[in-house]
């Protein structure tokens, strides 16, 4: 398999590449990888929780659908392991909608039988990517008053996933 660009290849914010369609004539996107993303919402929504957490980013930034997923494992453990399972809402109020793509140029011996340079350099789909704006919620955490240092615990070890800095704002509702 192949190993994976840095993240800084990727970060600023491009035009978006969306179009999928499931009609053939209107789909420019002809390959969509997989989302890696399992769930948006974990916890319980139907509860009413007196604090608010919300992770904002602080730059303009592109997070990678594999970014988007440890920093969702990373939080709901923590919250899991120290709330308890229905004690908490964690929500992620970004998509992945971007698709991310590559020109593969092949290096080493032989390379230059296969590989065309620049020539039609359109690139392949590897990825995709949420487009977030500064001052955007990346992660929503809803919490009581005694789960609120297991909260702000889990957003600040789901910050680390990002390759940009976050503020955490609390809110009380």
């Amino acid at each position: 398999m192949a190993k994976l660009r840095k993240a800084v290849a990727y970060r600023k914010l491009e035009r978006p590449y969306t179009r999928k369609s499931k009609y053939r004539k209107k789909n420019y996107v002809r390959a969509q990888p997989n989302n890696l993303i399992v769930k948006y919402v974990m916890g319980d929504p139907r509860k009413k929780y007196e604090y608010t957490l919300e992770l904002v980013a602080h730059d303009n930034v592109q997070l990678r659908h594999n970014a988007l997923e440890a920093a969702r494992k990373t939080a709901n453990r923590a919250l899991e392991e120290n709330a308890g399972k229905d004690n908490f809402l964690l929500k992620f109020r970004v998509f992945p909608h971007h698709v991310l793509r590559e020109n593969p140029l092949a290096s080493g011996a032989g390379a230059d039988r296969m590989s065309t340079g620049m020539k039609m350099s359109f690139g392949k789909p590897i990825g995709i990517a949420a487009q977030v704006k500064k001052g955007k919620t990346i992660i929503e955490v809803g919490c009581n008053e005694r789960d609120l240092e297991f909260g702000l615990l889990a957003l600040k070890r789901a910050q680390y996933k990002f390759p940009i800095r976050c503020l955490i704002k609390t809110t009380k509702n």
